[in-house]
């Protein structure tokens, strides 16, 4: 296998694009989002390609794992720029996917999280497998649910976004398809690439559609809990409830308050946006400040590097995270912002 972190070429009348490093579970980073942003640009004007497939190298049992965490954080001690950089290369090529003119499907199978998720769910088809993990665990390190997480969250039914926002909860196999987060199902991802590139779309045909997500019973509950109107509303409601809602309010006690807080508004406030790139622009402003925070930067510490799992959030309690506090977040950014809409229309 090459060792290109992305390969990319046209099969038939298919473009296909292969995530290539195994070692991360095909984490995107810096030197991957330009090759696909490059591929699809390519491809939008080419009569000869008639859609668009993403899988990934087999034998890994992970479609895409997120993105360069690590890096992030070590930009965020500095100036940040490279990590803002990052952001903003990643957020212009998930309006590129969201907004294609053909059809763009996505093979998730195996892990898909964080980054994993913006080159998918914003596509047009996205089919789960039986080894289909899907999750947006930001709130655990400090960050929060962005790749147009507070455009589609939002969108799903009851209050299964904010649930999966807030607890970073996994969705397993057919639960993907139920979630209303993939539109197809199929047990086993085995030559689906292929017969995309052979059939196109007809290769779709008998592929599941619709599904029961499983621990149903806990739907209503789960929505009159996290469709509360604010965080300390949430976690009271939980500790009022269940078994299963005291167990998602022991969760939220270890992420992070103001992850927490950012992610609640983010959603709440992307449920009313009429554009994705409104959605993006809101996600980029977030980015920006707050991969520079001691907070994210001490997530990632606890979790990924030390991996001791007991993380000092800053402010350390809900209580202590102030509406002025998340405002600044989602402020506009002036210049910064500016170069961001440029280079993204360009």
């Amino acid at each position: 296998m090459s060792q290109r972190s992305v390969i990319a070429g046209k099969q038939g009348r298919t473009g296909r694009l292969t995530l290539n490093r195994p070692e991360a579970l095909h984490a995107l980073n810096s030197d991957m989002v330009p090759l696909i942003t490059d591929a699809l640009l390519a491809w939008e004007g080419d009569e000869d390609v008639d859609l668009v497939v993403v899988d990934h190298a087999e034998g890994t049992r992970g479609f895409c794992a997120g993105g360069d965490v690590r890096m992030l954080a070590e930009s965020g001690k500095g100036s940040g720029r490279e990590a803002v950089e990052f952001f903003a290369a990643e957020y212009r090529l998930n309006t590129l996917i969201k907004e294609y003119d053909k059809p763009y499907v996505s093979l998730l199978d195996g892990v898909t999280m964080g980054g994993g998720v913006g080159i998918s769910v914003n596509g047009q088809i996205r089919i789960a497998t039986a080894n289909t993990i899907f999750a947006m665990p930001e709130s655990g390190i400090g960050l929060f649910p962005d790749v147009g997480g507070g455009w589609f969250l939002p969108r799903l039914e009851g209050a299964i976004g904010m649930w999966l926002a807030l607890t970073g909860a996994r969705l397993k196999g057919k639960d993907v398809l139920a979630a209303g987060i993939a539109t197809h199902f199929v047990e086993d991802a085995s030559g689906i690439a292929e017969a995309l590139c052979a059939k196109g779309l007809a290769a779709l045909e008998g592929f599941e559609t619709s599904a029961r997500i499983s621990g149903y019973q806990h739907l209503s509950e789960m929505e009159a809990c996290f469709s509360k109107g604010a965080v300390e509303d949430i976690m009271a409601a939980l500790d009022a409830g269940s078994d299963w809602a005291k167990a998602q309010s022991d969760v939220l006690a270890a992420k992070s308050p103001l992850s927490l807080k950012i992610a609640h508004r983010q959603l709440t406030e992307g449920a009313q946006l009429r554009d994705f790139r409104e959605n993006m622009m809101m996600e980029y402003r977030i980015a920006n400040r707050l991969v520079r925070t001691q907070n994210f930067i001490e997530g990632v510490r606890a979790v990924l590097i030390d991996r001791d799992n007991s993380p000092k959030w800053d402010p350390q309690d809900l209580e202590a995270v102030s509406e002025t506090l998340v405002d600044s977040f989602f402020a506009p950014l002036g210049e910064d912002e500016l170069a961001f809409i440029q280079q993204r229309d360009a």
